[in-house]
Order: structure tokens, then C-alpha cells, then sequence
């Protein structure tokens, strides 16, 4: 037989309803990618492979992740939701409705009221962060989580700050509180999820130099995504929950 029949007959039986099919390219949602640490981990996945579609809040604004898709070949898209509006999530859904999300990272975080003891934070600083931080992260989740197989990974941005065990010197109160809560509310979440074998991952970065982590920060953030990424789908088809920091290393509740 020659070759070109060979290969003939081996595209042949490729295309046959019995032959296995080839594995699909996995996508991912990062929800708060236009710039930063989102940016930067749908970049890494890019690189890995993946395709990913990254949320920005302004519609009318350029940002790097606009960028990123021009140069993407078509597979990085970009989509527009504030997790502070509810009503984005209906829509958004549908637009991805014939989407499978193999994962699914909401990166969210912001802060104020850095030294101010709790008790004397306004109300309105208060309900902020914690709508941000906390619920407006777990909207998303639960607003979403339909669209990610039971193969796949539901993981949000938390921080070693939010741990309770670990917090010996104060400070940050009401960004601890927040992570505290986005902690509890997924933990919670995940005692729904018992029967599915979802990974779920609450993942503590580190002090990264960011517009949230400023300039003091010890850590790029050129050398931390890639671990961040390696940890996030080092879970991948592992069921449960895990707090974990960039080393993988559980992080104490």
C-alpha cells in the first residue's frame, strides 16, 4: 500500500463514528481580566493553550486585554460585566450559553480604609467592599456555574489576609473582613456542590505588585502568575474546595 493511500485510509477511519474524538481546546472565563492579575493570568493561558474570555467593566475604555485579543488569533474574547450589577449576568450568560467554561476564575478585589479601625469605617466604605470583595464574586459563581462541566474548575481570588487563624497584627480590616466573607460564602457554596465533583479552589496569591498591592509589594507579577496558574489547574479534577497560596500550600481558615 502507498503511503498516500495509507494516510487516505487513515483519514478515513478518523472520520468514522467509531473513532474516538480528539480533545477540544479548553476555555476559560476570567472575570476581571482588563488589566493587572487578571490580565496577566489570561495571558499565561493563552500561552498554555487555552482560550479564555476576560470581562471588563467599561465597554468604552481600551485596556490591555483588548490588546491581548487583537493579537490572540481569535482566541481571546472579550466581554463586558460589572459585578456590582446584577443585571449583567443574565445577559452575559446568554452570550455564553453554547460555551463550556472548564474554568471559571472571578479576580476581584479592592480596598480602602487601609488603617482605620472597623468600627470606625463608614457605612458606605463598608457595603463597597464588601459587595465587591464578597457577594458581587459570588453572583457571578452562582449566576454561572451552569456553564462549568462537572470536570471543571470554579476558583476565586482570595488572599492570605482573609484568613482568620493567620491574622496576628490587624490592620486592613475591612479587606480582611471581605476575603473572610468571599471565604464563608464559598465554603458555603461548596457544601451545596457535595454531590458534583467540581474543583473549587479560594486562591491567596500573595502581596503582588499591583494597583491594589502597590508598590511596596515583594512579588512581580511576572514571577507569580505562572505559579498561580500551575496551583489553580494543578486542582483540575481533584472534587472540593481548597484555600490555597501560589506554592499550593493550604492556607489555615
Amino acid at each position: 500500500m502507498s503511503s498516500t493511500a495509507g494516510n487516505r485510509h487513515a483519514s478515513d477511519a478518523a472520520n468514522t463514528p467509531d473513532a474516538p474524538d480528539l480533545p477540544s481546546t479548553p476555555t476559560a472565563l476570567v472575570v476581571g481580566a482588563s488589566r493587572g492579575l487578571g490580565h496577566a493570568i489570561a495571558a499565561e493561558l493563552l500561552d498554555r493553550g487555552w482560550h479564555v474570555i476576560g470581562t471588563v467593566r467599561d465597554t468604552a475604555a481600551r485596556t490591555p486585554l483588548h490588546d491581548l485579543a487583537d493579537r490572540s488569533d481569535g482566541r481571546v474574547t472579550v466581554e463586558h460585566l460589572d459585578i456590582n450589577e446584577p443585571a449583567h449576568l443574565a445577559p452575559l450568560h446568554d452570550r455564553l450559553a453554547a460555551r463550556r467554561l472548564d474554568l471559571l476564575l472571578v479576580n476581584a478585589g479592592t480596598t480602602n480604609n487601609v488603617d482605620t479601625p472597623i468600627g470606625a469605617v463608614p457605612t458606605a466604605d463598608f457595603v463597597d467592599i464588601m459587595v465587591t470583595n464578597a457577594l458581587g464574586p459570588m453572583r457571578v459563581i452562582e449566576a454561572l456555574e451552569d456553564l462549568v462541566p462537572d470536570t471543571g474548575l470554579i476558583a476565586a481570588m482570595s488572599s492570605g489576609q482573609g484568613s482568620i487563624t493567620n491574622n496576628t497584627t490587624g490592620g486592613r480590616e475591612v479587606y480582611r473582613g471581605s476575603k473572610a466573607a468571599l471565604n464563608m460564602f464559598l465554603r458555603g457554596f461548596a457544601a451545596r456542590q457535595a454531590g458534583t465533583r467540581r474543583a473549587l479552589v479560594l486562591m491567596a496569591p500573595g502581596w503582588i505588585r499591583t494597583a491594589l498591592g502597590g508598590t511596596d509589594a515583594p512579588y512581580t507579577i511576572e514571577e507569580s502568575v505562572p505559579l498561580i496558574v500551575d496551583v489553580l489547574l494543578s486542582r483540575q479534577g481533584t472534587p472540593g474546595l481548597a484555600y490555597l497560596d501560589r506554592w499550593g500550600k493550604t492556607v489555615p481558615w
